[in-house]
């Protein structure tokens, strides 16, 4: 049923795409030619001639969002990362478009009523998908379009999972039943502990329709409403676990494990297969793929040398000005330690007094240090005293945008008092990241700077490098927690 409801939703969804894209012609050329939005009105250029050539199109903008994926079921994706799939394929709908008319030779054609389909389609398209997820969340939540799901095996991944599927009743999810060869004994060691306190007792009042042992299961997927079954046996019970794949197999109906271990899982591991052999990945990172390090690292060199020329200026002042103010060296070397656990010598304009080694290694920076000199405070705080490492992102050393690297004395440190501080050492370290554009910086909570530099490894891609750059100057140069 919930297939057959899918089928239906998506020839709905190529439908509704397709009168929105031929919209969205007849709007680009209102807006060029019968509005003074972009110019003089321009009443000589028949609709005809712009409205047909868009419109063949739309059969490989609908290609183009099926292989992005939007004809997935809505029940879990995100907004944004659906409203990014959407833009992808608009990006590549409109290059195609303009290659196939240099092929022709077609050197009429507007090229304002391109730039003006491209913006329209494309926010059209993310606002129907906004009212569709809106209109199907509503439905899930009075109770229909539904999927009717058994869980096999009562244990604390079975309850964890059955209160995200009370709290988000938007997915859909009706609880059928939970199998567990043990569950009179499992359900009185666990009912103190949980379902005092807890929606899942409702849910779970309501599984007495279907409780009983795993050998029961064939029985109960005989009957067509069980549309899933979530498998979460414990280790030592994963004997029965090939018997009850075979079931589900048997009978059509989709199995999903859940395994014991999934809570040392990242939000986004991945399974490689070597050989034939499927190996479960702890976390997907975007950037141990060759091609995604040539794309950033080829931005990092292009960025870096066009930020020393535009910077320049500001570089040779601030060294005209440490030397003249204060005594010592003008750019300061630091050990800090960046990819793969490397360790390398970062460059900054030195805004304090000389130190001794010993003493620099393993002090944290706090606001009104005496150690900082008055320009020192300035250039800190405006990130001036960040701009030479600009020459480390050309060595190779950084990258414009990831995880801040820190002091060897420090990761030491941190390393055994806070989980997962490590894992920002798997990519490059940067000059700004997602944890400075979101405010952690300087002395403030690391456990949430170490959640920041995790989504930016797990979530990388291109755009998202734009957009923590373009965060940066808008309010990452000047920061209150800069000390």
């Amino acid at each position: 049923m919930i297939k057959e409801n899918q089928r239906y939703l998506n020839k709905l969804l190529v439908l509704i795409d397709s009168i929105i894209l031929l919209l969205s012609i007849k709007i680009s050329w209102l807006i060029r030619f019968q509005t003074l939005f972009l110019g003089n009105k321009h009443e000589n250029f028949p609709l005809q001639q712009y409205f047909i050539p868009l419109a063949f199109m739309i059969p490989i903008y609908i290609a183009l969002y099926s292989i992005f994926r939007l004809y997935m079921p809505y029940r879990f994706k995100t907004l944004i990362s659906e409203s990014m799939n959407i833009l992808k394929a608009s990006i590549i709908g409109i290059l195609i478009f303009i290659m196939i008319l240099y092929i022709i030779k077609e050197i009429d054609y507007s090229r304002y009523l391109i730039l003006t389909y491209f913006i329209i389609s494309t926010l059209m398209m993310i606002v129907e998908r906004i009212a569709i997820r809106f209109i199907l969340r509503h439905i899930r939540r009075k109770g229909y379009n539904q999927k009717h799901v058994l869980f096999i095996g009562l244990n604390d991944v079975t309850l964890e999972f059955i209160n995200r599927i009370v709290y988000n009743r938007h997915w859909g999810y009706t609880i059928e039943g939970i199998l567990d060869d043990h569950i009179n004994d499992v359900y009185s060691d666990l009912n103190g502990q949980y379902w005092d306190t807890c929606e899942i007792a409702a849910a779970l009042e309501k599984c007495n329709k279907i409780t009983g042992n795993i050998n029961r299961l064939e029985e109960y997927l005989r009957k067509p409403f069980i549309d899933e079954v979530f498998i979460t046996l414990p280790f030592k019970e994963y004997d029965k676990l090939n018997n009850v794949i075979e079931t589900c197999e048997k009978y059509g109906v989709k199995a999903q494990i859940i395994p014991e271990f999934s809570k040392f899982l990242s939000s986004k591991p991945y399974i490689e297969d070597i050989e034939g052999t499927a190996v479960i990945g702890m976390r997907y990172i975007p950037l141990d793929s060759m091609i995604n390090k040539i794309i950033k690292r080829v931005f990092d060199v292009v960025c870096s040398l066009i930020a020393i020329i535009i910077f320049s200026p500001v570089m040779i002042a601030t060294t005209i000005i440490i030397k003249a103010t204060s005594p010592g060296p003008i750019i300061f070397r630091q050990e800090r330690v960046g990819l793969n656990k490397k360790t390398f010598d970062m460059y900054k304009f030195r805004s304090m007094k000389v130190q001794k080694e010993s003493e620099e290694k393993v002090q944290w920076t706090t606001k009104n240090d005496p150690r900082k000199t008055k320009f020192g405070s300035f250039i800190r705080k405006t990130s001036i005293d960040e701009l030479p490492q600009l020459f480390n992102v050309l060595k190779g050393d950084m990258s414009l945008v990831g995880p801040r690297p820190e002091r060897p004395f420090f990761v030491d440190k941190f390393k055994e008092e806070i989980p997962k501080y490590m894992v920002k050492h798997q990519v490059r370290p940067g000059i700004t990241g997602w944890a400075q554009v979101n405010g952690w910086r300087g002395d403030t909570s690391i456990e949430k700077r170490i959640q920041c530099d995790i989504y930016y490894i797990e979530h990388w891609n291109f755009w998202l490098d734009i957009k923590i750059m373009f965060l940066t100057v808008f309010k990452g140069f000047v920061n209150k927690n800069a000390y």
